[in-house]
């Protein structure tokens, strides 16, 4: 969440970038809050000093004054009834404050929609077929690698299953992903619990925005992970990380599960958008003033995979409507399909700044026996696994109807190529 501070030094600052965003801030109810809030604790801190003098003087007396002793009766009620005003003020400012999406960056693409994001760069060329290629809901099934029909049959719409040659490509694509990032990049490698709780999923900015995208056990109250980020991010919930620690570079494996309640009728065929799907997550807790350095290696280690698939794609730098809540600055990484025409997503990298660490009481010592400051936490797909699938599927497919493997992934798969079934 963004700091009180900030709202009570520069409110028309805030309010004109959460505007940017989308949303409508309470400005004005935070400011009252806390006005009320003060104003109780000033009154009551009065009191406590009065009641201390008060008891030092009955203390030392030999006599009790019952006026004395009477209003020091009222003084313990008024004090009680001040701490419930401070205690109702503070929950209503958290409230609000869980509420309101951080602050963008200065310079990033204003607007409310993804059509004001920016194109930064276009690496590799659009491919060309001597035959009509196909999309990977044709492609998948021609090949033996997707199976919707049955998918649908046991658990409905936007269910699949991958199998044979499928379902080893996208393992050998995942342990690959997590080679490179371990190997070359320098993460390690983590294994998640795949529910957590509600203070998880709070921490990490999700709750309130994302509650309605996200599935929830209601007995245990337990929520089903729509991202790794969710759970690497409370990793180091309430703690103070020791000087020299920072940065902190974290990889994990893990299934998602979104409920896409709000893409009715979008991207109905194929793999594209599911309830259930994998990611490879990059995660970062790093010092405040590297971060923005740090995103851009983030960036780069998303790109990377996508050059090494030799597939064509592109970086936007997403407007301040299209950044997810916790976001000062994202880019995401699409790669093109052809077969279906399509540029898709396989990676948003975030810069959160201190957002999610503020929610998460999470801090570092920047020296021996400095006072703990807030760090900062970045994160992005390193990749989606879906669309990264489509991606490979349309971009490699033959005119026999086969699909090559990528190069890179053949010591993986230990197969080069995927034959029509």
């Amino acid at each position: 969440m963004i700091s009180l501070e900030l709202i009570r030094n520069e409110p028309d600052m805030v309010r004109r970038a959460v505007e940017s965003r989308g949303a409508n801030p309470p400005i004005d109810e935070i400011l009252e809050l806390d006005q009320k809030r003060r104003s109780a604790i000033l009154e009551a801190d009065q009191l406590r000093a009065r009641r201390n003098v008060v008891s030092r003087e009955l203390g030392q007396s030999k006599e009790r004054p019952q006026e004395l002793i009477q209003e020091m009766r009222g003084v313990g009620a008024r004090i009680r009834e001040l701490e419930e005003v401070v205690r109702v003020a503070d929950e209503g400012i958290n409230e609000h404050l869980l509420n309101i999406p951080n602050i963008p960056r200065d310079d990033a693409p204003v607007g409310l929609t993804e059509e004001s994001n920016v194109v930064e760069r276009t690496v590799g060329e659009l491919p060309s077929f001597d035959f009509e290629p196909l999309p990977h809901w044709e492609l998948g099934p021609n090949i033996g690698a997707i199976d919707f029909e049955r998918g649908v049959k046991m658990s409905g719409s936007r269910f699949y299953i991958l199998q044979g040659k499928g379902a080893r490509l996208q393992r050998a694509l995942t342990d690959w992903m997590l080679d490179l990032h371990v190997d070359q990049h320098g993460y390690k490698e983590m294994y998640l619990p795949f529910m957590v709780n509600r203070e998880t999923v709070t921490a990490s900015g999700h709750l309130p925005h994302f509650q309605e995208e996200m599935y929830h056990d209601d007995e245990d109250d337990l929520w089903m992970l729509p991202t790794a980020e969710a759970a690497i991010n409370s990793i180091h919930r309430d703690e103070i990380i020791d000087p020299g620690l920072l940065p902190l570079y974290y990889v994990a494996h893990t299934p998602c599960w979104r409920r896409e309640k709000f893409s009715a009728g979008r991207d109905t065929r194929g793999i594209k958008r599911v309830h259930q799907f994998e990611k490879v997550e990059m995660f970062k807790f790093v010092e405040p003033d590297t971060s923005d350095d740090e995103l851009e290696k983030l960036v780069a280690n998303a790109e990377e995979v996508a050059a090494l698939l030799e597939i064509p794609y592109r970086v936007l730098q997403l407007s301040t409507g299209d950044m997810s809540a916790p976001a000062v600055r994202t880019y995401d990484v699409e790669m093109w399909a052809p077969g279906g025409q399509e540029w898709l997503e396989v990676s948003s990298c975030s810069n959160c700044t201190d957002y999610q660490a503020r929610r998460a009481m999470m801090r570092y010592r920047p020296e021996a026996g400095a006072r703990p400051r807030l760090l900062h936490t970045l994160n992005g797909s390193g990749l989606a696994l879906p669309r990264t699938m489509i991606a490979i599927l349309e971009n490699y497919q033959q005119a026999d109807g086969s699909v090559i493997v990528p190069e890179i992934l053949r010591p993986y798969t230990h197969f080069d190529r995927i034959e029509p079934s």
